[in-house]
């Protein structure tokens, strides 16, 4: 469908440029692009179909790239992409090679960091707010985060440090789910649109000049006047938390009315000082299904625009785990489930609805999400924290200290472990073996099934002390030959149990090293490890009588498994050929799960060709 307005769009100019009456078009027209290729990439819809006016306003008002617009997360940006010169490759959005779902400086200029976590804006935004400050540059640093990000601690550090720090700095807080301030009638409504205004701020300080300059009278007017709008605005709103902090507070005023919300920036701008200017928008506005359901289109696979039904859909490690753990919960009162505001995507909205006095969605908080667990663990419950393999590392110190240090049953539900496809960087699942291989008196499971999940939860449960991770990659389980039985141990040998060339491998790489065999015109046998720590002596010594090792590994190299297992193998002073086959020392972009363990030599056909070329290369 022809997009009158958006396909002439090349840069942030042309928004400017437009008339005011081509706006709510515009608008329309965003909308539109934004159904039809999510629908078709996946993606995060509902949110960014509830900051169309926003980022519209945000480019009339502002002058990217020399005013920082950071987005918070940055799974909100489609729109300012679209603004930003990208409409003709938006059908590539978390392709190959194509846009990011997320901001990415490589992408574009306009895009100020990397983003995937929450909360991280204002902290950023600050950063270059100081900078411009410091280099007499008079341009602004925005940063833009929806309510969500509130739930995360870092934001009220950066509010903390932000607020006396006399910036150009304007955080822009986009409510769409529950409102800050109680009171939010109309009158409410209408004085923050009036106090929002441009020329609200000009008269208001061009009469505190005016007053301060009478003698004797002036300064006291000027305060007192002050006094009087602090008391009347503390009455109307319930919170006056962010002008505790520092800020100038604004709002709230409606997120998708354009001509208010210029006047909202413009009057923020004319203050010279770090300015809150908070918005209320409908989450998915615009598209029905998306404004009913905005939790299910937050984060969404394609999907029917005429049904808004998903079309690939089944079953998946997330629902294997949250229906066994509610099964689990039924028999025994200890276990508890923890999520930092992913219940849906991690598998627990059964959980929920079927033991919420044992269910406890922490926000975007998962520094307190581990420690809270220590809490619970500390006073006789089971708690299992369900969590992405990225978003975990954020919690990294807590693990350390207040989970493992002190010997706590906490249970990590390791969600996307590996690589996790179109969500690039910042969401790929391979840096928490290598980080919890550093931690003290961890174990660590990675199921290759469904069953062997369930079985390893079972021994997380009843079996291990301490910090226990069982780790999983996101979608369904792959098949496995009819002739393999789990031992439901520490490590499996299958194959040729007497050949002197083992495939060493853990979780869903086993389907792929079984597929492989095939291919193969040596005996070989398969080495899989269900604990990956620690490695059970058994299977070291198993492995040292092996004159060839290839170790296949979802996992950065470094700090990996085949790492420890070098070394383990090295002590015992191994003289055989040793290959280990994991991810660089590098960032993987987005593309599909098939493609990148394609890229890394991680499916079949990567495994039969680095054996075959190993053996062709040392017998000739």
């Amino acid at each position: 469908m022809e997009k009158k307005y958006l396909q002439s769009i090349t840069s942030p100019a042309d928004v400017k440029a437009l008339p005011e009456t081509a706006l709510p078009a515009l608008a329309q027209e965003i909308r539109e692009a934004l159904i039809e290729t999510v629908s078709e990439t996946g993606g995060h819809l509902a949110p960014n179909l509830g900051v169309v006016e926003l980022t519209i306003a945000l480019h009339r008002v502002f002058h990217s790239p020399q005013d920082k617009i950071v987005w918070d997360v940055g799974h909100q940006s489609y729109v300012h992409k679209l603004l930003t010169g990208r409409y003709d490759r938006f059908d590539t959005l978390r392709k190959e090679g194509g846009i990011s779902g997320f901001t990415r400086p490589d992408e574009s200029e306009h895009d100020i960091f990397y983003s995937g976590h929450s909360s991280t804006s204002v902290s950023a935004a600050l950063g270059i707010a100081e900078a411009n400050k410091i280099k007499g540059n008079k341009n602004y640093a925005i940063a833009v985060l929806g309510d969500g990000a509130f739930t995360g601690g870092m934001v009220y550090e950066a509010l903390n440090n932000a607020g006396r720090s006399d910036t150009r700095l304007i955080v822009i807080l986009n409510n769409n789910e529950m409102s800050i301030s109680k009171n939010v009638g109309a009158v409410a409504r209408y004085l923050a649109v009036i106090l929002s205004r441009p020329g609200y701020s000009r008269l208001k300080s061009r009469t505190e000049r005016f007053l301060n300059k009478i003698p004797l009278v002036g300064k006291p007017m000027s305060r007192g006047l002050s006094s009087v709008k602090s008391h009347i605005k503390n009455f109307i709103y319930s919170s006056t938390m962010f002008e505790q902090f520092g800020f100038r507070y604004m709002g709230p005023i409606d997120g998708h009315n354009i001509n208010v919300l210029c006047d909202a920036l413009e009057g923020a701008k004319e203050l010279n000082r770090p300015v809150l200017l908070h918005i209320h928008t409908v989450k998915g506005k615009g598209y029905d299904y998306a404004e009913k359901s905005p939790a299910l289109f937050h984060g969404i696979s394609k999907f029917d625009i005429d049904s808004g039904e998903p079309i690939f859909s089944g079953d998946n490690y997330s629902k294997q785990f949250g229906t066994f753990l509610a099964d689990m919960a039924e028999k025994d009162r200890r276990i508890c489930a923890v999520t930092a505001a992913m219940s849906i995507g991690t598998g627990l909205s059964a959980f929920q609805t079927k033991f919420p006095d044992r269910f406890f969605d922490v926000g975007i908080a998962e520094e307190h999400a581990v420690t809270f667990c220590a809490g619970l663990a500390k006073a006789g419950m089971l708690p299992v924290f369900a969590v992405y393999s990225s978003f975990l590392q954020r919690a990294y110190d807590q693990i350390i200290h207040d989970g493992a240090l002190q010997k706590q049953k906490v249970i990590l539900a390791i969600d996307r472990a590996g690589f996790v496809g179109d969500d690039g960087e910042t969401h790929q699942g391979i840096l928490d073996v290598p980080f919890l291989n550093t931690v003290p008196d961890v174990t660590v499971y990675s199921p290759a099934s469904y069953s062997e999940l369930k079985s390893d939860f079972v021994r997380a449960f009843y079996h291990d002390e301490g910090l226990v991770a069982v780790r999983y990659p996101r979608g369904a389980e792959l098949p496995l030959p009819d002739d393999y039985q789990s031992s439901g141990g520490d490590f499996d040998v299958y194959g040729d149990t007497d050949a002197d060339t083992a495939l060493v491998v853990y979780g869903r790489e086993f389907a792929y090293a079984c597929a492989a065999l095939a291919a193969l015109d040596r005996a070989v046998k398969i080495v899989k490890f269900n604990k990956i720590k620690p490695l059970h002596p058994d299977a070291v010594t198993l492995l040292a009588a092996c004159k060839h090792i290839f170790f296949f590994e979802e996992s950065e190299r470094s700090g990996s498994v085949g790492e420890a297992l070098s070394l383990l193998l090295a002590a015992r002073d191994y003289k055989g050929g040793y290959r280990h086959i994991a991810v660089p020392d590098t960032f993987v972009g987005q593309a599909s799960p098939a493609a990148q363990l394609h890229k890394y030599g991680l499916d079949a056909d990567g495994m039969a060709v680095a054996v075959t070329a190993y053996f062709n290369n040392h017998e000739t």
